[in-house]
């Protein structure tokens, strides 16, 4: 299989024996118990999908072959969840290809149970395999570590099987999520409402998973009517698009989608606005070029919309997005201004943020927030690095406050200011706190993380690490997080924690004492931003350098 675009197997019958292997282990147990034939089936589905993975020709021949059949009988689970991982793989691959898909959905029963096994995988290789060491089969272990290395990497490496047997498995729905014949099946309530939490953890960093598939169903028009009904999903994409996700950018497409759409614009905009609101400074995101210009047309458009319909949306959603256009008319305007006005806007906003440390400093944390709003409102719209700290300051002191969404809001305006994108140390930091005040681990982890990556790469010494030592504020919260975001957390509460030998022991699978893992607003590391505000970037009041007023 080094070698899969190679057709030299292909032509000397490579499908039809490894369709033949695989049926042969179905009915014929004591064959399949006999030496070593436990893994022909596996490895038999294995080859299959390796040589359809890249090929449209390959897999239309191994269609003909006849694999089909002897694949879905594995993604039933006639064998274990070790075939069902390498059989929905291949017909992940065999459902790409727009030539053998048909053959692939004339089998009416894989897209229920790809959908079933995407909702059950985790629990399944947690009770099967995970949970109890000691009963643990030999040739699974064997195929998941190559008979190298104990129970712990057997443990780590079913792990990352077990995410890849979900996103593998959303892979295939997401094939049949482009036809819209099949929505009305995909597009079940309890379905929906999971996905956001099917993300792959962090041993599978290269799947969309649960976030992709919403992307593929937001495409369409019926598939954007059931999402806008289930008001956990619309919620959990606006935390995904306000987070440091790798597939950020899907959950930002979906919300847009959602609020262009006449029949779904009213069900969902009070929701988005506030979060498209925050990302409206976005420059660049991967592929997207001028992405927070392309927010703002959206909503000045769904302003227009409003105004010609008789469903208005609140008067409070309103009143951002009219702030937020009046904000890009200010940006504008300043294109035209004087350098010496702008200098001077700049200079009497330095007052007002220095007014606002002070304050911040003696413990007057609402007079700090209130101060660092003006200053706001007296900056240039175009001196970026000065409101990505006004915006960070004030959202440490929503988190004083214990107003984390507001937190949340200031933190991430930060950190699409920044340059590079997401990249603020600071914000990230105040950003994964919040995130932890309301329980959602997945975010807070993924802030905690970039947080360490950045002061390993920073030059300011109160960010930058040191002798390479991860603070330990930083280094409690995440291992927190990485506790409540396990993949088989849920599973582990379920049927309880791991077992060897008999005896249980605790494995994530027990709830944690909190008192163990405080977050860092009850920790020494807020005392240090409680004494002193945030001062990274010079505001000079005079001489200012053109080079600082960004071009736009």
């Amino acid at each position: 299989m080094a070698h899969p675009n190679d057709p030299e197997f292909i032509n000397l019958g490579i499908f039809e024996c490894m369709a033949a292997l695989i049926w042969k282990g179905l009915k014929n147990r004591r064959w399949l118990s006999h030496d070593q034939n436990i893994y022909i089936p596996y490895y038999a589905a294995h080859v299959i999908g390796s040589y359809t993975m890249n090929m449209e020709e390959f897999a239309e021949r191994a269609v003909r072959a006849g694999v089909i059949p002897p694949l879905v009988e594995l993604l039933r689970g006639r064998l274990t969840w070790v075939e069902q991982r390498v059989a929905v793989r291949a017909l992940g691959h065999l459902a790409t290809y727009p030539s053998t898909f048909p053959a692939v959905a004339d089998h009416g029963e894989v897209l229920e149970l790809a959908i079933q096994l995407a909702s059950s995988s985790l629990e399944i290789v947690y009770s099967h395999f995970y949970q109890f060491v000691d009963r643990r089969l030999g040739y699974h272990c064997d195929l998941l570590t190559r008979g190298m290395g104990g129970a712990e990497m057997e443990s780590r490496k079913a792990e990352e099987w077990a995410s890849q047997l979900q996103c593998w498995s959303l892979q295939l729905i997401n094939c049949f999520a482009f036809k819209p014949e099949f929505l009305h099946d995909i597009c079940k309530p309890e379905f929906l409402a999971k996905l956001p939490g099917m993300w792959g953890g962090l041993v599978n960093e290269n799947s969309p998973a649960g976030v992709g598939l919403l992307r593929t169903i937001c495409q369409s028009k019926l598939g954007r009517g059931h999402v806008a009904n289930i008001s956990g999903v619309i919620e959990a994409l606006c935390n995904i698009a306000r987070s440091s996700d790798d597939w950020q950018y899907m959950a930002i497409d979906c919300l847009l989608w959602l609020v262009q759409d006449p029949s779904t614009y009213h069900k969902v905009i009070d929701k988005i606005a506030p979060t498209l609101i925050d990302l409206a400074d976005i420059s660049t995101l991967g592929d997207y070029k001028r992405l927070g210009d392309t927010i703002v047309t959206v909503l000045q458009e769904c302003m227009q919309q409003n105004g010609n319909s008789r469903n208005s949306i609140s008067s409070h959603t309103k009143e951002e997005i009219d702030e937020l256009l009046s904000f890009k008319q200010k940006l504008k305007s300043e294109k035209n201004m004087p350098k010496e006005d702008l200098h001077i806007k700049q200079a009497a906003a330095l007052v007002v943020k220095l007014e606002g440390n002070s304050l911040f400093s003696s413990g007057n944390i609402e007079g700090a927030a209130a101060k660092y709003s003006e200053a706001l409102a007296l900056c240039p719209m175009k001196s970026k690095k000065e409101r990505v700290v006004l915006h960070s300051n004030r959202a440490q002191c929503y988190l004083l406050l214990q107003q984390p969404l507001a937190a949340i809001s200031d933190a991430t305006r930060a950190l699409c200011l920044h340059s590079p994108l997401n990249r603020h140390a600071k914000s990230l930091w105040r950003r994964a706190q919040a995130y932890d005040m309301l329980g959602l681990a997945k975010e807070s982890l993924l802030d905690a993380i970039l947080f360490i990556n950045e002061c390993s790469q920073s030059s300011d010494p109160d960010l930058s690490l040191r002798q390479n030592k991860v603070p330990d504020y930083a280094e409690r919260l995440v291992k927190k997080q990485m506790r409540a975001a396990w993949l088989f957390r849920e599973s582990s509460l379920k049927h309880g924690g791991i077992h060897c030998e008999g005896d249980a022991s605790d494995a994530f699978g027990q709830e944690a004492d909190d008192s163990e893992w405080e977050t860092v607003s009850e920790s020494d590391g807020e005392d240090d931003e409680r004494r002193e505000a945030d001062d990274e970037t010079e505001w000079k009041s005079g001489g200012h350098r053109e080079d600082a007023y960004e071009k736009s």
